[in-house]
C-alpha cells in the first residue's frame, strides 16, 4: 500500500499554565474547566517515559486507510517509505521529531533541556533543541531567552537562592510570525500570553532552575526544581549572552537537526513537494489542499511521507504554513540513531 499524507489525533496535556486559546485560536476541541496548555500534534516515545507507560505512546492515524494505526506502526512497518534515508532517533528507533502547540496562560518555569554530552552520561536524559514560532500573543507578551552579558555561573546560582534569576536571563518582546531558536544549553521561559508552535528533537526532558515563586493548586506545594542538574546543562560560554534574534521570513531555523521553513501560497497558485526525507506540515494561516488529503487548515498538522515527493499544495485563497524538513547531512549521523532513547519527562 502505497503512504499518503497524514493526519493524526493531537494529545491534549493539561498544564497549571494553560489557558483555553487551543481552541479559541486553532479550534481544538478541549475538556471543559481545564487548563491546556499543549497539544501534542506528532509524537513517538518509548514505552516507560510518558506516564510510566507499558507500551509506545505515539500519535494515532486520522484520516484513509491507515486510520487508527499508530505512528510508531509506520516506523516498523513502512520505514523507508516514510523516512526515506532520515534515521530514526535513540536506540529504540523514535520517529526523528516532535511537534507541538504550548498555549502559555501563565510564564512557563525558567529551564533547560540538556545536550548530546549529557545525555550520553544520563541514560534518562536525552537532548533537545526547539524552535517556537509565535502564532497569536496578547499585548506586551515577551519571552526569555539566553543569559545577560556576562552572566556567570556564580551569579546565577546566587540569583536562585534569591529568588530573581529572572533578571539574569534576556526578555525579547515576541511578534506574531516571530520564530526563536532554542539550541540545548540555551536557559529560557515561554512567557504569559503567548501561543506558539513547537517544533523539536523528540525528547521531553526539561529541567527546571526557577518557577516564579509560584504555588501549584493541584498540590498546594511550589512544583519540583532540577537546579542541579539545570547548572550541569546550561551554557554559561560568553556566546550564549550574544544578543537573540528572531526571524520572520522564509528559512527560519537551520539546525542540525531539523530545518524550519515560513510559506505564503497565494490564492489560485501551487507549490510542488520536492524533499528527499519526510516533510511536516503546520498550518498558520487559511487553508491548504494536496493530492489525496482533505483540506488541512489553521492548527492542523500534516506528515508527508518521504516516498511522496511527487505532491502539489494547492490553495484556492492563500495560506500560510511551516515546512519542517531534516538536514540531508543527518543520513546516517550517530547522534540520531545512537543517543539513549529512555528519558524521564519533568514537564514545563
Amino acid at each position: 500500500m502505497m503512504l499518503y499524507p497524514l493526519k493524526f489525533r493531537p494529545r491534549l496535556v493539561e498544564k497549571m499554565w494553560g489557558g483555553r486559546k487551543l481552541q479559541m485560536v486553532l479550534g481544538k476541541s478541549l475538556p471543559e474547566g481545564k487548563p491546556i496548555g499543549e497539544s501534542w500534534e506528532l509524537f513517538d516515545f518509548p514505552p516507560g517515559v510518558v506516564e510510566s507507560s507499558k507500551g509506545w505512546v505515539s500519535s494515532e492515524v486520522v484520516n484513509g486507510p491507515l486510520a487508527g494505526r499508530m505512528l510508531h506502526w509506520l516506523v516498523e512497518n513502512h520505514r523507508d517509505e516514510l523516512l526515506g534515508p532520515v534515521p530514526l532517533s535513540g536506540r529504540e528507533g523514535q520517529f526523528p521529531i516532535l511537534i507541538k502547540f504550548l498555549d502559555a496562560r501563565e510564564d512557563l518555569s525558567v529551564q533547560v533541556h540538556p545536550d548530546q554530552a549529557y545525555a550520553d552520561a544520563n541514560p534518562h536524559a536525552h537532548l533537545k533543541s526547539e524552535a517556537w514560532y509565535v502564532l497569536q500573543r496578547d499585548p506586551g507578551s515577551r519571552l526569555l531567552q539566553g543569559l545577560q552579558p556576562g552572566t556567570t555561573r556564580e551569579a546565577f546560582e546566587a540569583a536562585i537562592r534569591r529568588g530573581d534569576v529572572d533578571r539574569l536571563i534576556q526578555s525579547l518582546p515576541a511578534e506574531e510570525g516571530d520564530c526563536f531558536y532554542l539550541p540545548s544549553g540555551t536557559v529560557h521561559a515561554l512567557g504569559a500570553g503567548l501561543l506558539v508552535a513547537e517544533v523539536q528533537t523528540p525528547s521531553d526532558t526539561t529541567f527546571r532552575v526557577f518557577d516564579f515563586n509560584r504555588i501549584d493548586p493541584s498540590t498546594g506545594k511550589p512544583r519540583t526544581l532540577h537546579v542541579e542538574q539545570a547548572l550541569r546543562c546550561i551554557d554559561f560560554s560568553p556566546t550564549s549572552s550574544l544578543p537573540a534574534e528572531s526571524q520572520s521570513q522564509h528559512r527560519l531555523v537551520t539546525s542540525p537537526y531539523f530545518h524550519l521553513e515560513r510559506c505564503r501560497l497565494n490564492g489560485g497558485k501551487q507549490r510542488s513537494v520536492r524533499h528527499a526525507g519526510p516533510k511536516i506540515v503546520i498550518v498558520v494561516e487559511g487553508m491548504l489542499a494536496m493530492d489525496g488529503l482533505p483540506s488541512a487548515v489553521k492548527g492542523e498538522v500534516v506528515l508527508i511521507p518521504a516516498s511522496r515527493s511527487d505532491l502539489v499544495f494547492r490553495t484556492a485563497f492563500g495560506c500560510v504554513f511551516l515546512e519542517v524538513t531534516f538536514p540531508a547531512q543527518n543520513v546516517g549521523n550517530s547522534h540520531l540513531s545512537t543517543a539513549p532513547a529512555k528519558q524521564r519527562i519533568h514537564g514545563q
